[in-house]
């Protein structure tokens, strides 16, 4: 592993035949045991983002070779192919939970794929996986208003929290994409800690709210992964990505300015 960087595997979908719109961010339930059994080998101490946050807020030292294992969404697979993968290596993971995604009371429809219901979250909860929050209904957090943001944050907060008993503390940007006005929402609504994606080894140096995740697809073959743990070459792996990244954040910037001037004129504050 290079330097003092952590790699915080961002995962999605674990599936043997994931639908269209999560094929290509999904995993075969196969692929994932073998990256966990290379885990496993290499000798490396999977953590809970609380635990990371944890430990680099109060100096506690973190194991020799620490990694993260998170899943965004709470897609069904998790519960069916990932949870038994974990346990059988006694690794904890964290889970960011959409929660107007999930199966249940509180489903608001939209989700991409099948997803959990909330007793194979407690399950889940049970087994060790720290839950954490990932909105209500998955929006691009940047591009809200104020009242529409707080609720998003609010609402997935205090959901998680009548389900399972505690509230999350750790919170996973939908889509990645945040701002300043977002990471002080999140902190104000009670996170204690954020991840993005950036697809770069994680750092202290980011800020508990701006931590950088590695991006884990079905096409990432045993090498990759192999080099993701170890901090090679990250950057040169995800050049496409950063450099259809940037294009897209120039238009995003451009759309949120029209809403604002389109407000103002309006009279709307």
């Amino acid at each position: 592993m290079t330097g003092t960087g952590i790699p915080i595997l961002m995962y999605h979908a674990v599936a043997a035949d994931p639908n269209e719109a999560t094929h290509a961010l999904s995993v075969s339930p196969e692929a994932f045991a073998g990256q966990l059994a290379l885990i496993a080998d290499r000798r490396l101490t999977p953590l809970t983002t609380a635990d990371l946050a944890a430990r680099w807020r109060s100096g506690r030292p973190l194991p020799a070779r620490p990694v993260l294992i998170t899943f965004d969404d709470g897609y069904e697979g998790v519960h069916r192919h990932a949870l038994p993968a974990l346990s059988e290596h006694g690794f904890p993971a964290t889970l960011f939970v959409s929660t107007g995604w999930l199966r249940g009371a509180y489903d608001t429809g939209g989700a991409p794929d099948t997803m959990l219901d909330w007793r194979q979250v407690r399950e889940l909860a049970d087994a060790g996986v720290e839950i954490g929050g990932h909105s209500h209904t998955h929006p691009q957090l940047d591009q809200l208003g104020d009242s529409a943001l707080r609720a998003e944050l609010t609402r997935c907060r205090h959901l998680v929290a009548d389900e399972l008993g505690t509230p999350p503390v750790s919170f996973a940007y939908p889509y990645g994409y945040s701002s300043r006005r977002v990471r002080t929402a999140v902190r104000e609504n009670g996170f204690a800690q954020a991840l993005a994606v950036g697809n770069a080894l994680a750092r202290r140096a980011q800020g508990p709210y701006a931590l950088r995740r590695v991006t884990v697809r079905r096409g990432t073959g045993a090498e990759e992964f192999e080099r993701l743990l170890d901090g090679r070459g990250v950057a040169r792996a995800f050049a496409r990505d950063r450099a259809l990244t940037k294009g897209y954040a120039v238009v995003r910037r451009t759309r949120r300015i029209h809403r604002r001037a389109l407000g103002t004129a309006g009279g709307v504050v």
